[in-house]
């Protein structure tokens, strides 16, 4: 599994910048094409149909996404949309996102609004007579969240099944996660553009690092430089679908002995000679996310730290090895616990081996022993086994993996080896 490692550097960058004037054609895709969405619009409702729905009623982001291209912040307003076995996908949400749905997609030409909440009259008493509206107050409806509301800051008040009380709403939450486990063609593409600029943003991650400095300068410095480059090389057509950098880069936090908390959040220290660094990147694309890690030491690494940097790099090879079809997700993770194990690291695991990646960070299915999943082409997932010394550090490593009939491909090519990690 072991390859050479390729990033995009700022020469590569400025070359194709310079081309791009002349073969537009070959532009990276940076986005789902209308048809795609067509297309899982018209998968959805084959599954209705064979479920017995008249609807189906969608309150999480990353399923309106997935099927419309409609991306927005979530706040404590209720949003949904309806998708009914016949007539036009419906939006029912706050007036403030009446202008903003017209320009993010086509996919759902009926738009009905309140103006906010709670409001005089609660939202879902607005969702209720929208649904009437549709003919669908006394139909089968299929829901993923039962409340029919979801929002960041909490939702108080009637589920919308104790109003429209005539209608039958149907469990139907797994619908679209199962539809986003494998990944289309166009998904896998976005996913590979996302790795190529993880790549840059390691990069430019590494070159800004300097004993003295605060972390969070250093991924400033860095985030705002790949993104800068990212939006000149990918041209007029790239629109981020995260709020933010779209090619953001740092360290989480993990910066010398905090490096041990896999999610340390910040450090308020500087950097100094000695650390174990743990940066990461996961570019957004197109709405969809790649995954690149890697553990950096400033200045020579102790024996201790080669010990640990090697065993974590030993586990993640084995990992990678035993990605293949019909493989079950929890293989993956017995293979590299196997090896942390016979190393004597069993207490210094923290997580399991990885999970899937698309448009969320974190995503079904799970690289873990309680995952019987099988690993099936066209998915693609983290692989970041890692181990973490209270007191010296923390090392992980984690790279994007596409399943392929004939195996499986890392898409994140960058470095792994300690002597190209170390910062002198």
């Amino acid at each position: 599994m072991r390859r050479e490692a390729v990033a995009y550097t700022t020469t590569d960058i400025i070359r194709l910048i310079d081309s791009m004037a002349e073969s537009m054609a070959a532009m990276p895709k940076v986005q789902l094409t209308e048809q795609e969405h067509l297309r899982r619009i018209a998968a959805v409702r084959t599954k209705m149909e064979q479920a017995g729905m008249d609807a189906l009623y969608l309150v999480s982001r990353p399923s309106i996404f997935y099927l419309t291209g409609y991306s927005y912040i979530s706040t404590e307003r209720p949003l949904a949309i309806v998708v009914p076995l016949d007539g036009k996908v419906t939006f029912m949400g706050p007036l403030l996102e009446k202008g903003h749905i017209p320009l993010r997609t086509r996919l759902t030409p009926r738009i009905r609004t309140y103006l906010d909440y709670p409001g005089r009259k609660h939202p879902m008493e607005h969702f209720a007579r929208f649904l009437k509206d549709m003919k669908l107050h006394t139909k089968v409806i299929g829901i993923d969240v039962p409340a029919g509301a979801l929002s960041e800051w909490g939702y108080k008040g009637p589920r919308i099944s104790e109003i429209l009380s005539r209608a039958k709403f149907v469990e139907a939450h797994d619908i679209i996660p199962a539809m986003r486990v494998v990944k289309s063609p166009e998904e896998i593409d976005l996913i590979i553009e996302s790795a190529k600029w993880a790549n840059l943003a390691l990069t430019l991650l590494q070159e800004h690092v300097k004993p003295g400095e605060w972390d969070v300068e250093v991924a400033a410095k860095a985030s705002l430089e790949a993104s800068s480059l990212m939006k000149k090389t990918l041209g007029p057509g790239f629109e981020p679908q995260v709020s933010g950098l779209p090619a953001a880069v740092g360290f989480r936090g993990q910066v010398g002995p905090k490096s041990a908390v896999p999610h340390s959040i910040s450090t308020a220290k500087p950097i100094e000679r000695g650390d174990v660094l743990v940066a990461e990147s996961g570019p957004n694309v197109g709405g969809y996310f790649s995954e690149l890690e890697r553990t950096m030491i400033v200045g020579s690494p102790t024996a201790k730290q080669r010990k640990y940097f090697e065993i974590m790099l030993e586990a993640q090879d084995a990992a990678l090895e035993a990605f293949k079809p019909g493989a079950r997700c929890r293989e993956v993770d017995m293979a590299a616990n196997r090896v942390l194990r016979a190393r004597g690291c069993r207490p210094f695991i923290r997580h399991h081996t990885g999970h899937g990646l698309g448009l969320e960070e974190h995503e079904p299915p799970w690289l873990d022993i309680g995952d019987r999943t099988v690993v099936r082409p066209g998915m693609v997932f983290s692989c970041e086994p890692g181990v973490y010394i209270p007191g010296l550090g923390g090392f992980r490593h984690s790279d994007a993996v596409l399943i392929k009939k004939e195996g499986a491909e890392i898409l994140t090519r960058y470095p792994r080896d300690i002597e190209s990690l170390t910062i002198a």
